[in-house]
Order: C-alpha cells, then sequence, then structure tokens
C-alpha cells in the first residue's frame, strides 16, 4: 500500500512550486529548487505588518507566494513614496544581500500575504558555488533598476492629472477590453503616484465625468484610450507631435 506523503514533503513541494515560479529562478534544476527550498522560511502576513524597514539588517532576500508587498520610502516631511508593489512570484531586496547599510527601503503588506524569505548565509553561499546564479540575481537587480527610473521619471510630470493620464495610457495598452486592474487600493495607487487619496479622487472624477473611464473598486475602464493619450500629448506640450 503506498505510503502517504509527509507533511514535510508536501511543504518542500509546495516551496519548490512557488520558488519555479519566480523569474530568479526560471530553468533551476529540481536539485537547485530543492536546495533553496530547503532552507528557505515562510513568513505570513496581515495587511499593514512590515516585512522590514529601511535601514535595518539584511535577513536575506525575499519572494511574493500569494498577496502583495508595498516597497516605499518616507521623505524628512513624512510623504510616502512608494517604490513598486510586487505580488505574486516577484523577487524583491536582493541588493540588501551585498550592502552593509541594510535595507534601503520599508516593505509592508497591502494585503494578507505570505511571503518566502531566503536567508542571507546559505543563499551567498551557494551564490559561491554557482556563478550562474549570481548572474540571474544580477538580472532581477536591473530589472528593478528599470522600474525605479520609470518612477522617477513618471513623477518629474508636472501635476496630479498629467501622471495620472500617464498612467492610465502606459496601463491601458495591455489591458484587456480596457479595464486596467489597481494594484492595490486606491491609496496604494495615489502614493504610487506621489499624490494623497483626496486629490486622485478629485483626478478620478474629472476623468469619469467626461467618461472617459469608468472607476470600480479595483479596477478602472478606460472608455477612450485615444482621447487620453491626445490629452497626455497635450499636456506634455506635445500637441504638434505626430499623432497628436
Amino acid at each position: 500500500m503506498p505510503t502517504a506523503p509527509r507533511a514535510a514533503d508536501l511543504k518542500l513541494t509546495g516551496l519548490v512550486s512557488s520558488l519555479r515560479c519566480c523569474q530568479l529562478f526560471t530553468g533551476l534544476s529540481p536539485e537547485d529548487l530543492a536546495a533553496i527550498a530547503g532552507f528557505t522560511l515562510v513568513l505570513r502576513l496581515a495587511k499593514d505588518d512590515y516585512l522590514f524597514h529601511e535601514g535595518e539588517s539584511s535577513r536575506g532576500f525575499y519572494v511574493v507566494q500569494t498577496g502583495a508587498i508595498n516597497v516605499h520610502r518616507v521623505s524628512a516631511a513624512g510623504k510616502e513614496q512608494v517604490i513598486h508593489v510586487f505580488r505574486m512570484g516577484e523577487s524583491f531586496a536582493e541588493a540588501a544581500l551585498a550592502s552593509a547599510t541594510g535595507y534601503p527601503a520599508n516593505a509592508r503588506a497591502v494585503e494578507p500575504s505570505t511571503v518566502l524569505l531566503i536567508p542571507k548565509a546559505p543563499i551567498l553561499e551557494l551564490i559561491g558555488r554557482r556563478p550562474d546564479l549570481a548572474l540571474r540575481m544580477l538580472g532581477s537587480m536591473s530589472a528593478h533598476l528599470r522600474v525605479l527610473v520609470g518612477a522617477l521619471d513618471d513623477l518629474t510630470l508636472k501635476d496630479v492629472e498629467t501622471r495620472m493620464l500617464n498612467w492610465l495610457v502606459k496601463h491601458g495598452r495591455d489591458a484587456k477590453d480596457g479595464v486596467i486592474e489597481l494594484p492595490g487600493t486606491k491609496r496604494v495607487l495615489a502614493a504610487e503616484l506621489g499624490t494623497s487619496s483626496e486629490t486622485l479622487s478629485r483626478t478620478l472624477a474629472r476623468l469619469r465625468d467626461d467618461r472617459l473611464i469608468t472607476v470600480a473598486a479595483k479596477s478602472i475602464k478606460v472608455h477612450d484610450a485615444a482621447r487620453l493619450g491626445s490629452m497626455l500629448r497635450r499636456n506634455l506640450g506635445e500637441v504638434g507631435a505626430p499623432g497628436a
């Protein structure tokens, strides 16, 4: 009679499956994935629980198994600026492995989440034996840097309406039937755009009243992408540009 799988074996199988879904580990052998899963820790967070704070010593890096993690910094004036919201299968905080100053930002769950902690000492030991894994991690950190540079570019736009139009145009390109799923709550979106929830709500209301969008609890439906694009180009002073 077949032996029922032990709880520890089922847990290891689940961890291997989650790691395989992360781009950082795509293509690794089952043996490598099992080795990493063997020292991976599972952390469960309630909404608004902090995973780490800026300056804390690095315990390792993370992979989101379920939920969403808001990585952000807080200015001297107390204003929160979202760097990125990481979701299932995405890794983050790899750069902190090589940093003597600890984590460069804060990380907080924006909804109930499960996060995998890849501890610092064993993963660095594995990287020392596997240069190919080090190259994968460099690629992942480069992708994160591109996200950060893109976020900084967006924040240089002159007003909230222009930033909102830019966000709608960018995310609307790949939206099915014009429906853009929101990255968490509208409060998270407001922080991502560098504004307050109240200002975001007023901006969305104006676009809604112009029948350009419909706003739902967790999504925005774009009705006239061409007109949104035209408004964005006008706000950027590109009215004379081709296609304007």
